[in-house]
This record gives C-alpha cells, structure tokens and sequence, in this order.
C-alpha cells in the first residue's frame, strides 16, 4: 500500500502544478475528495491486517496533508497570477456570438399547419377569445341543457348586463359560426387560437391550450374530401409515407363525426411504445358538418355540404418531437425550449 500512495501523491503532484485555476476544484475532487482516489484508499485500510492498519494509516493521512498543502500553494500562484493580469486584454480574441431567441415549439408547429392548410386554398381566420354562449355552443348545435355540453369544461365570465352567456372559448368553433353566418359559400377557413378549459392539469391535458380548426362548405363535399384533406395535412407534416384511418365518433356539430388516426411516423405502422402497439396514432376529431347548423347560418342544407376538423396544436408538437408531457410547452425550462432552437 506504501508504493500505491507514494505513486498517487507523485502523480497528483505532477498534474497540479500545470493546473489552471478554472481545473483547481476538479483536482481536489479527483485526488482529496470525499470520493477522490486517496479516500479510496482510505476507505481500503481496514481490510488490512490489524499489524499493517496503523502504519498504512499514517501513510494515508500524511499523503492527504501534503496534497492539501500542496493544493493551498498552488491555489495562492495562479490568484495572484491572475490579479496581475487583470488589465490585460487580449484584442485579437474573437468576439462572443450574441444570443437570440427562438420560437416557441408550439409557435413552430402552428405556423406550419398554417403554412400546410394555406397551400390548398385554406386562409386563416381569427374569433374572440372572450365569447358568447350563442356562437360557442348554441351555433353549433348544443342549446342550452344539452348534456353533450358536459364535454367541455367551461370557464365562465361575469357579465351583468348578460349573466351566464359569456365564457372564455372552450375551441375555435364560434369562428366558423361568425365566417358562415357573413360569407356566401364557397367557404375553405381554418381557425387557429388559444382555448380555455377547466381541466385537470396532467400529462395530456392543460386548462389553456392552442386547437386549429378547420371549415369546407360548398357543393357536392363528401367525406371522401375530408379523408383527401386529412391525409394530405398527414403526409405534409409528417412524410409522404403516413396513412390514414377513419372510425365512427361523436361531436353534436358534424353528422357523421369521426375521429381520424394516423400510421405511427415512429415504427410505420408495426407497433411501437409511441402508438401503443397498435400502428396508430390518434391525431384529431372530424365529420361532416350537421345540416341544423348549416340551416343555423342561412344555408340550405339540401344545397350545400360541407366538412369540418379540429386538432390540439400542443398534440401535434408531442408527436412530430416525441414529447411525452404537455405540461414541459408552459414550464418556461430554457434547457427543454433550447432543444428546438
């Protein structure tokens, strides 16, 4: 044991006097700290004979006074070289690269949905966000007491002069209601924004959050032109090779309704942990849009025909960066807004 501290204390030595002040702390962590090589040795002595314990300790301890002090000699140099150089300035040092912000992920996925959408002819429109009763449920075929309210957790806003009929979105909805009731179809929107909920707070869901919808009306529109737009907003977004699946659902404003499910753009579709197996992904609700709220606006029913989609924007952005917690887009964590940037 007397070689094995003698050569640790002439290595130790040998590396501390060309340490820079920046590496003192790491060469006292490596060689004299609580985990450093000569505790370890330390740590070894009791598993030495009782004859050999008292002279190997004091070995021990007299190698860690020397490196210490050693340590202290060293720590006073560099101080003191780096005082005497305080004034000098090197100009021929390059510059420091400024640093900038970013886009917000969820800024980023928005603009692309935006930019997706507006390549086929679909324009973007904006709604209040401080809403009435009648365009957010009442338009869209949920009148007062409907039980399919209880899908939507509202926030409610004090309003004396109207008490109970403003309220805080629950979607992007009561855009569509405002763009059918002053337009003539032909009609081709989607409605981005922010969404008011009064949620829980978990992994998938937050009681503030970003939807896009979107709204056709015109002539002779069929579900076969909802799936087109569907599976061209999937490959857009996530590559040429995803597929789309249609299966029943429920939503009061569209008839049928449908939710669509996307191939996984993780395993292709043969199963993976992303898609729980099943080569699909949940990607959002759709359906033809409901004749009573077609005739609600002024349109003929019999005429016109017409689509309509809804998708969360946070829901989006976790499956194109594979982000598993919603609640990591509200954090404000530098090391996780870095990482799209």
């Amino acid at each position: 044991m007397q070689d094995q501290i003698e050569q640790l204390v002439a290595r130790a030595l040998e590396e501390l006097a060309g340490t820079p002040a920046a590496d003192l702390d790491d060469w006292r962590r490596r060689y004299t700290g609580r985990s450093g090589e000569l505790t370890g040795i330390l740590r070894g002595i009791g598993k030495l004979s009782a004859g050999e314990r008292p002279l190997a300790g004091q070995l021990a301890n007299a190698a860690r006074q020397r490196l210490e002090s050693a340590f202290e000699d060293r720590k006073t140099v560099v101080e003191a070289e780096s005082s005497a150089d305080v004034e000098a300035i090197d100009v021929t040092l390059p510059g420091y690269r400024p640093v900038v912000g970013g886009l917000h992920p969820v800024t980023q996925t928005l603009r692309d949905i935006r930019r997706v959408f507006a390549n086929i002819g679909f324009r973007a429109v904006d709604s209040p966000e401080v809403e009435w009763d009648e365009y957010n449920f009442e338009k869209l075929n949920i009148p007062r007491d409907h039980p399919a309210r209880d899908m939507w957790d509202t926030f409610f806003v004090d309003n004396p002069d109207r008490p109970g009929e403003m309220l805080l979105r629950t979607h992007t909805s009561p855009a569509q209601a405002r763009v059918m009731e002053q337009t003539d179809p032909p009609i081709r929107i989607i409605t981005p924004g922010r969404c008011y909920r009064y949620e829980d707070v978990d992994a998938s869901h937050e009681a503030t959050f970003f939807q896009v919808e979107g709204l056709a009306v015109d002539t002779n529109i069929t579900m076969a032109d909802l799936r087109g737009t569907l599976e061209y907003f999937a490959r857009a977004l996530f590559g040429e090779d995803r597929r789309i699946r249609i299966r029943g659902s429920y939503f009061p404003f569209t008839e049928p309704s449908c939710e669509a499910e996307m191939s996984c753009h993780v395993c292709g579709g043969d199963g993976c942990r992303v898609c729980g197996r099943t080569g699909w992904i949940e990607m959002l609700g759709a359906g033809m849009v409901h004749p009573d709220v077609l005739e609600g606006v002024g349109y003929d029913h019999r005429k016109y025909s017409g689509f309509a989609f809804g998708m969360g924007v946070e829901r989006i952005a976790m499956l194109r960066y594979g982000i598993d917690d919603i609640r990591h887009f509200y954090r404000n964590d530098l090391r996780f807004l870095r990482q799209f940037n």
